[in-house]
């Protein structure tokens, strides 16, 4: 292999690093089991590419658009100032994670295989970064921001059935807030083409609801009957636009998860680059139009009073038939939580198969052909989350960690470019791009720090004691027997309850040597 190829998989005998060791538990005596094997059938049991140009934009559009559209677009604002800077606001901040999805579709194409931003990082930083982002997506970022976005969509599930007047009973909310995770655990774990299906018609059902709004607000604009304050630009604070802007940029942001499954996607290095900038064209134009509708038929005063924007312009405009919004709103976090319990287990899958988190993660179902203990391995975490009274400050205390694993990893592109010259890029970005994006994302770090530096704290020692679980659990080989054994025993278990093995073949895996050899 050429010498200025990304870093190789060390394997060492010295204690330190990944190694073959960790082989032994894979290699688990299931002769009392044989259909773990799974030859019989004749097929490889491995992840299938099934998915598409319009199968990657289902799930970046279905992941990026939650329910902030819907609910409290007021934060942008609020800090803004004026209508006309709000709307400058939402476009520029759509400009920059447009340019952070154009990033991504490059890292996507030089670096065609599963894990997202944990195998960019495993592959130029080695492996402490990269199992460090497992780590905060396991025990917050991802699954507390999906039991978030689970509530949410249980909320608006049942206002319709109370009145204005009456208040949802936090306890309903909570438990149908578990049936939506399990459900949606349970149907991606059965079949990844169900997943995928699912989030089809949960995007084109949110992307109507949107349209439904921007479409009747464009109306009345044609009219004549849109309120005055549509392009004022008169009381805005400009110390108060840095707020704004990072307001905006939490938002737009999910352009980052398709990568995560890349081994699944036909023909990566050209659909991820065609998906990721086809979404976020979608994504920003319909961040617009919907905004723009909402500041013709509500005032400002009306929208930043409002706990719900997208129900009261229904109230508005849509009369009796107002809870359809509602409806909007339920189906929009469906869709944007069965992306992320899509997604998110991938990178699980493809770090226990880089050795850097426990094997039974790592394996398939023989028949339904999904890492169905990877996905298990979220609900506990998510159905555990949902039990804190407030949930919102875990994603607070992670949100500054998130967007500093965006840096790192974009940063990999002019270091790859300066570390790998000739690397094989199939899809290439001007170099001013990542900085570009790396500025505003530290712009978000610096403006997180400043507003709730207590916060940023906790999220920053928490992702910190990923360190000695990586030392005791990866690092450190040489482990007593019984340890190893106990290991054994656990995966045995786990393949004959959940009937899954090690990926048979990797000849449906998309080796970064082969692709840019």
């Amino acid at each position: 292999m050429e010498n200025n190829m990304p870093r190789q998989r060390k394997k060492n005998d010295d204690g330190e690093g990944p190694d073959k060791d960790a082989d032994e538990i894979t290699q688990v005596d299931i002769s009392d089991s044989t259909a773990l094997i799974g030859h019989s059938r004749g097929n490889e049991v491995v992840l299938e590419r099934n998915i598409g140009v319009l199968g990657c934009i289902s799930f970046v559009v279905g992941i990026t658009i939650g329910s902030g559209i819907f609910i409290s677009p007021k934060g942008v604002l609020a800090n803004a100032g004026s209508v006309g800077c709000a709307l400058v606001i939402w476009f520029v901040s759509g400009v920059i994670c447009g340019i952070g999805g154009l990033c991504y579709a490059e890292l996507g194409a030089t670096f065609p295989r599963s894990g997202g931003d944990f195998t960019f990082l495993l592959e130029n930083f080695g492996p402490l970064p990269a199992f460090l982002r497992v780590w905060t997506s396991i025990i917050a970022v991802r699954t507390a921001s999906g039991s978030v976005i689970a509530i949410t969509a249980a909320e608006y599930l049942l206002k319709p059935m109370f009145s204005s007047c009456q208040e949802i009973p936090e306890q309903a909310v909570r438990i149908l807030a578990a049936f939506v995770i399990c459900t949606i655990c349970a149907l991606n774990c059965r079949s990844a083409t169900i997943g995928s299906h699912i989030q089809g018609v949960f995007t084109v059902a949110k992307l109507i609801g949107l349209l439904v709004i921007s479409g009747s607000g464009l109306f009345l604009l044609c009219q004549g009957k849109a309120n005055n304050s549509l392009m004022t630009f008169s009381a805005t604070d400009p110390s108060k636009v840095p707020l704004a802007l990072y307001s905006g940029l939490f938002a737009y942001s999910g352009f980052q998860h398709l990568p995560q499954i890349t081994e699944e996607v036909i023909n990566p290095t050209r659909t991820i680059p065609i998906g990721i900038v086809s979404s976020m064209a979608i994504i920003i134009t319909i961040f617009l139009l919907t905004n723009i509708a909402y500041f013709i038929v509500l005032t400002p005063e009306e929208i930043l009073s409002s706990s719900a924007v997208a129900v009261d312009y229904g109230r508005y405009e849509l009369g009796p038939l107002w809870w359809t919004m509602s409806l909007a709103v339920t189906l929009s976090c469906i869709g944007s939580l069965n992306g992320g319990i899509f997604t998110t287990p991938r990178m699980f899958f493809v770090a226990s198969r880089e050795q850097l988190f426990p094997e039974v993660f790592g394996m398939i179902h023989i028949n339904w052909k999904t890492p169905l203990p990877a996905i298990a391995s979220m609900l506990p975490v998510m159905l555990l989350t949902l039990m804190v009274s407030d949930i919102y400050s875990i994603i607070n205390y992670f949100s500054f960690m998130r967007w500093t694993f965006l840096i790192i990893t974009v940063a990999i592109i002019p270091y790859s470019r300066w570390k790998h010259p000739n690397l094989k890029r199939p899809f290439k970005v001007p170099l001013i791009l990542p900085f570009i994006f790396i500025f505003s994302a530290l712009f978000v770090v610096i403006i997180s720090l400043y507003s709730a530096p207590y916060d940023c704290g906790i999220g920053l020692v928490l992702t910190l004691t990923g360190i000695p679980v990586y030392y005791g659990g990866v690092w450190w080989k040489n482990k007593p027997q019984w340890v190893k054994n106990l290991l054994i025993k656990f995966t045995h278990s786990v393949q004959k309850i959940c009937y899954v093995v090690p990926q048979e073949s990797k000849n449906n895996i998309t080796k970064v040597e082969d692709e840019i050899s």
